[in-house]
């Protein structure tokens, strides 16, 4: 009796622990997605920033040609 009274607690512990596992993979899935989409609104966000930076460059080049005619 005892030694089945310690079986099913034991394999009742079990369960939960592989019920926090599975929880600890599904956030790190999460965090990874996440992580991931920063980096490409990162990338997005730098290329914009570029293309700013050039029309601004060529826009004063173009004032710069303007004055000096």
């Amino acid at each position: 009796m005892k030694a089945l009274l310690l079986m099913i607690c034991a394999i009742s512990l079990l369960g939960c622990g592989a019920d926090v596992a599975t929880t600890a993979a599904t956030g790190a899935a999460i965090k990874k997605q996440e992580v991931e989409a920063g980096k490409q609104m990162k990338e997005m966000a730098d290329k914009k920033i570029d293309a700013a930076a050039q029309a601004i460059q060529q826009r004063a080049a173009e004032q710069q040609e303007a004055a000096s005619k």
